[in-house]
């Protein structure tokens, strides 16, 4: 499970607006408000949850789960590492801009 504050954490990582994030997941603007409206873990379907984890996960973000290998404990998460060069997985700020052209922030 995710989080609503790991859902808003990792779209700031990655720069990206609630718009851009429906477009990435295949998802509405309205499920992805009422996602990260949740209080604690995000409300959705199964399909839901899958499309948007996808989604972060091909962004080069990784959800680190309660009790996962952390400098801190507890939920959150991170840009992916590329295995063997120590380099974040993307420049997820280039990235977006490059595929979303023009932001605007919610």
């Amino acid at each position: 499970m995710i989080t609503a504050a790991q859902l808003r954490a990792a779209r700031v990582l990655l720069g990206i607006d609630q718009r851009r994030l429906a477009e990435m997941s295949g998802l509405s603007v309205p499920t992805i408000q009422r996602m990260e409206a949740s209080e604690t873990m995000v409300r959705g379907n199964v399909d839901s949850l899958v499309k948007l984890i996808t989604a972060f996960d091909a962004a080069g973000i990784e959800m680190i789960d309660e009790g996962a290998p952390s400098h801190s404990h507890g939920r959150g998460v991170r840009l992916k590492i590329v295995a063997g060069a120590g380099k974040p997985a993307l420049d997820a700020r280039s990235r977006s801009k490059a595929s979303s052209g023009a932001r605007t922030r919610t």
